[in-house]
């Protein structure tokens, strides 16, 4: 039998808190928005992807700060992703 939760407090999300674990997932380049070069991985076949780094995290983001560096040129991807949005709150592992 589960016995649900309740009255637990919602935690707000905002950029204030913000820890960018989303800039711990693969990203696709799919369209041009003008990721430098030594921010791009590529397949075999070509395809292009954000670098992530042995710890990773994309290679764009700051580690102090967790604020992106390129953020004006970020991936189309990381433009659609919306803070708060359900994909957000599960990657912040809040649902």
């Amino acid at each position: 039998m589960t016995i649900p939760i309740k009255n637990l407090p919602e935690i707000e999300v905002s950029c204030s808190n913000c820890q960018a674990t989303c800039c711990r997932l693969e990203v696709m380049i799919i369209t041009d928005t003008g990721v430098p070069e030594q921010h791009i991985s590529r397949d075999r076949w070509g395809g292009e992807t954000m670098l992530r780094l042995d710890d990773g995290w994309c290679s764009a983001v700051d580690r102090e700060t967790y604020m992106c560096t390129i953020y004006e040129n970020r991936p189309l991807i990381c433009r659609e992703f919306e803070m708060a949005s359900y994909e957000c709150k599960v990657e912040r592992g809040l649902i």
